[in-house]
């Protein structure tokens, strides 16, 4: 498993490093492996098919294209608050 978190680690950071060019096809599709951005695509599922059948069960990243990345925050650290009844 560790080597495909290290895979996804290199796609991630070449994905990050080529972001101001891929910017003008925001919300199309990228394909990547290792370093290096094989292609874009107008749906998820065109880029995902190139994938594999360029990679087989190789570790490759499919990711939209966007140029502010939405923020998620999701905490454990939160203690939940009872739900009051009400009559």
């Amino acid at each position: 498993m560790g080597n495909i978190a290290m895979a996804l680690e290199r796609e991630l950071a070449a994905y990050e490093a080529n972001l101001e060019t891929l910017k003008a096809q925001e919300g199309k599709f990228v394909l990547i492996k290792g370093d290096d951005v094989i292609d874009v695509f107008t749906s998820y599922e065109d880029a995902i098919k190139e994938g594999y059948q360029k990679f087989g069960l190789e570790p490759f990243l499919v990711r939209q294209i966007r140029a502010l990345e939405q923020v998620h925050f999701i905490t454990r650290f939160i203690e939940p608050r009872p739900v009051e009844a009400t009559a």
